[in-house]
């Protein structure tokens, strides 16, 4: 679907706790002191802040499937900030999946969660990640106002 505006910032991790809520194989790895289950699925409640076009924070509280090959991935994340110039706060769901090497996602504005500049925004972006960056990564919001 078109939207009427595109936007685009860059995001970094600010922080990101996860923990493991189902390991069903229990064959799990740990890396940097943060265990991943072969298959299963663990929560992470994460900090994001946002440069660019899009300005702010965002804290987010993903459940994340661990499975070989593909993996979903879901979540919802309080924005507050400024998009384009209109300040406020939003909510966007996130839905994606990822594999070993990429994180692909969209992330939709979930309606009627709004406040200020950014009540009445519908829209959503989408995000791809290839490994870590401490530099960020790209986003792009195509949205209405």
């Amino acid at each position: 679907m078109s939207r009427a505006h595109t936007t685009s910032g860059r995001f970094t991790v600010t922080s990101w706790d996860e923990k493991v809520i189902a390991d069903i194989d229990g064959e799990s790895t740990e890396i940097n002191g943060v265990s991943y289950p072969k298959r299963g699925f663990s929560r992470a409640d994460t900090t994001y802040a946002y440069s660019g076009d899009i300005e702010g924070t965002g804290i987010v509280a993903y459940l994340i499937s661990y499975n070989p090959g593909f993996a979903p991935t879901s979540g919802f994340e309080r924005f507050e900030g400024s998009i384009d110039g209109h300040d406020g706060s939003l909510v966007f769901q996130h839905v994606g999946d990822h594999d070993e090497q990429t994180v692909r996602a969209t992330l939709h504005i979930v309606e009627g969660m709004g406040t200020g500049g950014l009540e009445g925004m519908t829209g959503e972006a989408t995000v791809e990640l290839a490994g870590h960056s401490d530099d960020g990564y790209d986003i792009t919001l195509n949205y209405d106002l």
